[in-house]
């Protein structure tokens, strides 16, 4: 179940240096990609996660490359925050 996690994260990070890929289409596709992820994220960070959830989608709903950036930046250092947690629970 962890590989499809971080198969997730680098799929992202990978469509993050394309520079074809929409910056909205990224925000979604972070956002979803932490919903697949509800299931591996440890239970101390839940609250964390859900709360930078709500964060960026209030990014989003701004409708502006601003808040575009801001949700992907949020949505990105989640990520990298369960990956990091998915890592250090396997050592």
């Amino acid at each position: 179940m962890k590989r499809s996690v971080l198969f997730g994260l680098f799929a992202t990070a990978s469509m993050m240096t394309c520079t074809a890929f929409a910056a909205g289409d990224l925000c979604d596709t972070n956002l979803q990609t932490i919903a697949n992820a509800k299931a591996q994220i440890p239970a101390d960070m839940t609250a964390r996660v859900e709360a930078s959830v709500q964060q960026a989608k209030a990014y989003q709903a701004q409708n502006t490359d601003d808040g575009t950036k801001k949700c992907i930046t949020e949505t990105t250092q989640t990520l990298q925050d369960i990956r990091n947690a998915n890592k250090d629970g396997k050592s």
